[in-house]
């Protein structure tokens, strides 16, 4: 078992280089070494209880921040021990830090203001006007699906995804028709929305503060993006009943915004605006928008406190909401995969980019197929420290098909996870490839449209 997994693990760290990092040290290779067959098993072994999460109740943020630390504590022994250039250790360190501290407050801020609006009583709202309507299963579905796919690019397609399972199973509790296909529904449409947004998805967030495309860039990537999420919805339709759920109007109170909160969201709108402005006319960080837009929420709060009295809205119970986990994973994950580019793993395999091998077109697709099986935030990371050359097209495909592809597998995307544990025992692995087929047409017909419009008509270059 343990020899399958560490060589799928290897395929995909290993096949994402062509032409080094983008650092410019030269690292020695120590990938033969004990340290680097060390890290790789390390890595594959607590790759494994990420994956395995449900099975063994361990939070995935606990094996990511153990192997993501350890790996490049054996590296810097391994160092002293040989007397190389600790220089070299304390450079990589310190730029893996600076790379990650931009995607962990920019995530952080975010996740602060969607805890502000579910505290102010928005969500609420929103679920009540959906169950509200007299809407059948089906159009539940359409519904559930459209707001998860333009929700997404701003909300980040975890949060999207866990909002609306929480909608989806207040809708509806036994009728597997209507849950498991539902879900698919929103984990599929928050992956595809996220992917022509830079903020919408940690890998297309990746890709954009990695300087691989501007704002605008991504947003050529709608039509891809909406026609490949239409047909798996089309075709999960098919199994969706068209009845009209049981709805007791007497059980369900209607829900009332907090003073405030439509001030809220526009503060929100505003940060995201911030964020593109900081990163794109004034080359600061994007997440430097963002912790700006805290500060005006912050002293927003200040004045709802004083109006409306201090258990109105406190912006500190917010920010203790966040989900620290997600974000200590995120940490963990690119860590170990910053020490795997540091060892020289991601240079095994730079033949697969070139034309004469697979090409970059056949290596981003197969980047999708990866990204279901393994998660496509370690894969995207890979692809971004491997630092292949490539032109906007590929890079805008590699970041299309990180995001969208995750969908195949219910576990290969952050959103997958988060409905599996929102719709436990319904929402699972063979529930989910039941109707995997459905996800792997859409999944080509994104890359056709990217293929029309990239390399026949040029739009978006």
């Amino acid at each position: 078992m343990f020899k399958v997994l560490i060589s799928l693990l290897f395929m995909s760290v290993a096949m994402f280089a062509a032409g080094g990092g983008g650092e410019h040290v030269e690292n020695p290779d120590i990938t033969m070494t004990w340290v680097g067959l060390s890290c790789l098993l390390i890595f594959a072994i607590g790759y494994y209880f990420i994956a395995a999460e449900d099975k063994y109740e361990v939070d995935k943020a606990k094996p990511a921040l153990f192997i993501g630390t350890f790996m490049f504590i054996l590296v810097a022994i391994y160092y002293v021990l040989n007397d190389l250039n600790m220089d070299l250790i304390h450079l990589q360190a310190n730029h893996l830090i600076l790379e990650i501290a931009g995607i962990f407050f920019f995530l952080f801020v975010a996740m602060t203001y969607i805890e502000s609006l579910i505290h102010m009583g928005v969500f609420d709202v929103l679920k009540y006007k959906l169950v509200t309507k007299g809407y059948t299963y089906k159009q539940l579905f359409w519904a559930t699906g459209f707001i998860a796919f333009f929700l997404s690019p701003i909300a980040d397609n975890l949060t999207t995804a866990l909002i609306l399972a929480t909608v989806l199973i207040t809708i509806e509790k036994k009728r597997l028709d209507f849950l498991v296909p539902g879900a698919i529904n929103i984990v599929v449409s928050a992956n595809a929305g996220g992917a022509w947004s830079p903020f919408g998805d940690i890998t297309t967030l990746m890709a954009w503060t990695a300087g691989k495309g501007t704002f605008v860039d991504f947003l050529f990537l709608f039509p891809a993006s909406i026609l490949g999420y239409l047909v798996t919805a089309f075709l999960l339709s098919k199994f969706v009943p068209n009845e009209t759920p049981p709805f007791d109007a007497e059980k369900e109170k209607k829900p009332e915004m907090a003073k405030g909160a439509k001030v809220v969201m526009v503060l929100g709108i505003l940060t995201i605006a911030c964020a593109v402005l900081s990163h794109q006319i004034l080359h600061l960080p994007a997440m430097w928008g963002m912790m700006f837009g805290l500060a005006v929420l912050k002293v927003y709060s200040y004045g709802l406190k004083l109006r409306h009295g201090k258990d109105h809205f406190q912006i500190f119970d917010s920010i203790a909401k966040v989900e620290y986990n997600t974000l200590l994973f995120f940490f963990g994950i690119l860590s170990a995969v910053g020490a795997l580019y540091f060892i020289g793993w991601l240079a095994l395999a730079a033949v697969v980019y070139d034309p004469s091998v697979l090409g970059p077109t056949w290596s981003n697709i197969g980047v999708g197929f990866l990204s279901a099986i393994v998660d496509n935030i370690p894969v995207m990371s890979a692809v971004l420290k491997a630092n292949p050359t490539m032109g906007l097209d590929q890079w805008m495909l590699v970041t299309l098909t990180a995001g969208v592809g995750g969908s195949m597998i219910s576990f290969g995307s952050a959103a997958g996870v988060g409905v599996m544990g929102k719709l436990h025992g319904i929402y699972t692995f063979s529930s989910h490839m039941k109707y995997a087929w459905t996800i792997v047409i859409g999944y080509f017909v994104s890359i056709g449209v990217w293929y029309v419009q990239y390399q026949m008509l040029g739009i978006g270059h």
